[in-house]
């Protein structure tokens, strides 16, 4: 055994290396797909974990050092910081890019909440007000890092007095603060979102010096806080109850994990169970790449190993001996691929789950690569084995199979190359003239049907990507008209001159507030055009049209475990009993998302909301354009039109301040597909390469009779070029529906789980390119394999026969 293998080494180096190294590539790709999808599954809640969390965020009306004395004494409260609800502005930072610009109010952030992974430099001195840290987006967007410099822009305290919104307002007017960046960090609560910049937080001695430039002279702007409670999420009944006993008011609070991290798992999810999909079909397509040249191997060593049975070799030691080579270069190969595997982990997680992930950088998964490629060596030489013994076990040559396309071609008197070359590509022959036919019409079937369902699934990322409406948002801009029921302006004269204004579709008075139901807490909107409808996107059922009528976003209907003409009973005062119309999706905002939230009537709204101890009451226009209008472009012309009416001058025209970070992240999973297309599209082009080199040295005998015959050479090269454009045309006719359909429900699944309104995609681009693409690419690996039929010496391959 030991001599033939030193002998297999020397003789087959060379094919023994390339076994090594597509094992690599095969077995990396795997292993690395594998690898990331369980680092980005686990990335949320790993840093969660590594940074003690907040459990909730408090959104009180008003506040003061009492209300946060008496929070802090509450026995559920482990830890808790508070801060203003006022952003500052940071200099050469886009304008609504730097979300995260928060004055802490106290040194308790950092160090006993939301204790951050410090992925370079340091914390703040709490002491110093010109050091700031910043989250890893912001160095990226900014080209700032650690040692560098930036200036904080403060308002004025009469700005900050009368902002009517939090971070709103003109430009600050207040001073300009130098300060120096002394480290980049990450935290559950500071976690980004992608297409954001990241954000600058700054030390509590900030806060401290310039507390009127940040608040007001009279604490103007509200506090807010975190809090990390002893039960986790199962205590906040109970705290929440005992925060309206200290305070004796209603307090908002949002379930940080229930709400926020419970999407980032889920979009992580997302992302990791496409990396495992991808990696599933890589695997497969790589069984069927591998399979091919375990074959051929397994096939050229039993030839040489069967005269060694007249000197005693055992059959057992004959497929031994077959496949040892194989063996051999499978565990180097899946060597390399474990080290490619750990290097490409640098560059994982993928997506927003790299936004979360608390330790980028190299990263082995010991379980995956020593279980994953101990798998592949087994397949490896399993598969070794198996096709030296299905090689030792052949019998002389047979005919093979007849393929009806072909017989039907020769019936209908076709010339004769175009006949023997779609028996090339359709009947795979016998014994030595064998080719591996099912392998390239998988192969090409499998190719074009990545292709389309790639395009497909890329055609739906791009229409939700490009167009808000798919999550709801049919708003284009929006108007802030007052907070807690004190308006800063007359709304109805106010939106109705912006709605006269050609280019707006629609306008919404839109009230909004917080209602409780079944243990549940969410807003209501009233539903109240002015002028034309909304347009609203609803997923089934209708908008509601009559008092006591709702329609839920998805995920508070399934909150309620609710459906059409489900009942809702909520309110403040008296309850309020409401039949749900609709479940559907509802303009993004400050305290919600676009899946969470009612729409109601101003008539069941003003219901809700009586006597009820719910402060938030947010009050705003939201305006949808008419199609092709730029919003930028509109936005001075309707400030114009709103400044007509009394106090008009006072309110702002914009985009929307919180548009779903959906929009963003639905981008994230467009390059899987792509990946995986291109990888199938490759497999495609070798499978096809393949079938064509080997019909040359298999059937070069059929050739050269043919040839002698009286064949010319132009018509031995077009037997290749029908057989590639046969195994094309197989592909485009079977791979183009099958691609389109697995698109469309690759796509519906994602809309589904993101969610989003699901509509069929479609890419007529591909749908016209993909067989003359096919065709081209087919006959340009039929190239070199025709001149090489041209070229047969045809007395010498009939002489060696």
């Amino acid at each position: 055994m030991s001599f033939w293998l030193s002998l297999e080494l020397r003789r087959r180096l060379r094919s023994l290396a390339v076994l090594a190294l597509l094992v690599a590539f095969v077995s990396g790709t795997v292993l690395a797909a594998v690898a990331a999808a369980r680092r980005g599954d686990t990335a949320a809640n790993r840093l969660a974990a590594a940074t003690r969390s907040a459990t909730v965020v408090i959104r009180p009306i008003d506040s003061d050092a009492r209300f946060w004395a008496a929070i802090r004494a509450l026995p559920e409260v482990e830890a808790l910081t508070t801060f203003p609800a006022m952003a500052f502005g940071v200099d050469d930072v886009p304008d609504g890019r730097s979300g995260l610009t928060l004055p802490p109010a106290d040194a308790d952030l950092f160090r006993t909440i939301e204790v951050p992974v410090i992925l370079d430099g340091r914390l703040p001195d709490p002491r110093r007000v010109d050091e700031v840290v910043v989250t890893p987006l912001f160095r990226e967007v900014s080209g700032k890092g650690v040692g560098e410099r930036v200036t904080l822009r403060l308002t004025t305290p009469e700005q900050a007095a009368a902002t009517d919104r939090p971070g709103g307002g003109t430009r600050p007017g207040g001073p300009a603060i130098p300060a120096r960046i002394v480290g980049v960090v990450r935290s559950s609560w500071f976690a980004e979102s992608p297409g954001g910049a990241g954000g600058v937080i700054a030390s509590p001695a900030l806060l401290a010096r310039y507390r009127a430039d940040i608040v007001g002279p009279h604490d103007d702007i509200p506090f807010e806080g975190l809090a990390r409670l002893k039960g986790g999420s199962a205590a906040i009944p109970a705290f929440r109850a005992h925060v309206a006993a200290a305070t004796g008011s209603y307090t908002d609070m949002e379930d940080l994990d229930a709400m926020v991290v419970a999407h980032r798992r889920q979009v992580n999810g997302y992302e990791s169970a496409s990396l495992m999909i991808f990696a599933a079909v890589a695997a497969a397509a790589a069984v069927v790449l591998v399979g091919q040249a375990m074959a051929r191997y397994g096939t050229a060593a039993m030839a040489d190993l069967r005269p060694l049975t007249a000197v005693g070799m055992t059959p057992r030691q004959q497929v031994a001996a077959a496949s040892a080579g194989p063996a051999l270069a499978g565990t180097a190969g899946v060597l390399l691929g474990a080290a490619a595997a750990v290097v490409a982990s640098n560059w994982t997680p993928i997506g927003s789950a790299a936004l979360h992930e608390p330790a980028p950088g190299l990263d082995a998964d010991v379980p995956v690569l020593t279980l994953g490629g101990a798998l592949v060596v087994l397949l490896v030489g399993a598969g070794a084995a198996a096709a030296a013994a299905i090689a030792r076990a052949a019998g002389p040559a047979v005919a093979g199979r007849r393929s009806v396309i072909a017989q039907a071609a020769a019936g209908a008197g076709l010339p004769l190359p175009l006949v023997v070359g779609a028996r090339f590509a359709l009947e795979p022959g016998r014994g030595r003239t064998a080719v591996p036919v099912r392998p390239a019409l998988v192969g090409a079937v499998a190719g074009v049907l990545g292709v389309m369902a790639a395009s497909t699934f890329s055609a739906g990322v791009s229409d939700a990507a490009g167009n808000p409406a798919r999550f709801g948002q049919t708003q284009r801009l929006e108007v802030y008209l007052g907070f807690g029921g004190d308006d800063v302006v007359r709304a109805a004269p106010l939106l109705a001159a912006i709605a006269r204004d050609p280019a707006v579709a629609a306008v919404n008075d839109s009230r909004i507030s917080v209602v409780q139901a079944g243990g549940a807490t969410f807003p209501v909107l009233t539903y109240d055009p002015v002028g034309e409808p909304l347009p609203a996107v609803l997923l089934e059922g209708r908008l509601p049209e009559r008092p006591g009528e709702i329609a839920l976003g998805t995920v508070t209907a399934a909150q309620l475990r609710t459906r059409i003409g489900g009942r809702v009973t909520a309110g403040g005062g008296e309850p309020v009993v409401m039949t749900v119309t609709g479940v559907g999706f509802l303009p993004s905002g400050l305290q919600s998302g676009y899946t969470q939230g009612g729409w109601v009537t101003p008539a069941t709204y003003d219901r809700l909301v009586a006597g009820a101890p719910l402060p938030f009451m947010w009050h705003v226009g939201h305006i949808a354009l008419r199609p092709g209008t730029d919003p930028a472009a509109v936005v001075p012309r309707l400030g114009a039109a709103a400044a007509t009416v009394k106090d008009g001058d006072r309110v702002t025209v914009g985009l929307p301040a919180t548009p779903p970070p959906q929009i963003t992240e639905i981008r994230d999973i467009a390059a899987l597909p792509d990946l995986l297309g291109g990888f199938l599209a490759l497999l495609s082009a070798g499978a096809t390469g393949h079938a064509l080199a080997t019909a040359v040295r298999r059937r070069r005998f059929d050739l050269a009779v043919l040839r002698a015959l009286g064949m010319t050479r132009p018509q031995a090269r077009l037997i290749l070029v029908t057989q590639a454009s046969v195994l094309a045309a197989v592909g485009v006719a079977a791979g183009v529906p099958l691609g389109v359909a697995l698109g469309r429900t690759v796509w519906r699944a994602a809309a589904d789980q993101t969610p989003l309104q699901y509509v069929p995609p479609s890419a007529p681009a591909a749908l016209l390119l993909v067989a003359p693409a096919a065709l081209l690419v087919a006959n340009l690996l039929a190239v070199w394999p025709s001149r090489a039929a041209g070229r047969l010496r045809v007395a010498t391959v009939l002489a060696a026969e």
